[in-house]
């Protein structure tokens, strides 16, 4: 019996020490639906999109993506894969907002800049230098032929 009593209280002591140790940080990197960054919720199956973690709505079941941890100090207390930082040093938006097609950081950094890394226009885009500041180097094709000019060459009207 003196044995079990040994063995238990060392079963207990290795348990003790093993919570106390501080653990690695969780990975919360995904892939959200609209195959951008996204968040990893607690339940390891939700995703939500970088741009809702610490909009003042939970969108994970726990809150986490709303703890005060995680969005004290933006951009700072967010993890780096949540965050892209415009040409202006003290601009930021979310990751899921580079290479949107918008003007997020208002001076078309999130999508014309080197850092960005955005590829040409997609389908639903047409290529041109738009007039208006919230596009940068493409604009929504459902613009084309609506007869207002979004693009400097009137391309938008005549061609797309």
């Amino acid at each position: 019996s003196a044995v079990a009593l040994l063995v238990l209280a060392a079963a207990l002591a290795s348990g003790l020490v093993l919570a106390l140790l501080p653990r690695p940080p969780v990975n919360r990197l995904c892939t959200a639906p609209n195959n951008k960054t996204g968040f990893l919720c607690d339940d390891r199956v939700t995703c939500v999109p970088a741009s809702w973690v610490c909009d003042r709505a939970s969108n994970c079941r726990n809150g986490e993506d709303e703890q005060e941890q995680l969005c004290g100090d933006l951009p700072h207390s967010l993890p780096g894969y949540l965050v892209f930082y415009c040409s202006n040093p003290r601009s930021w938006v979310y990751a899921d907002q580079r290479c949107n097609g918008m003007n997020d950081c208002g001076d078309c950094s999130d999508e014309t800049w080197s850092l960005a890394a955005c590829p040409p226009c997609g389908q639903e885009w047409w290529s041109c230098s738009p007039v208006h500041y919230e596009f940068c180097s493409c604009i929504p094709r459902r613009l084309c032929r609506d007869g207002i000019q979004h693009c400097l060459g009137w391309s938008d009207e005549f061609f797309c």
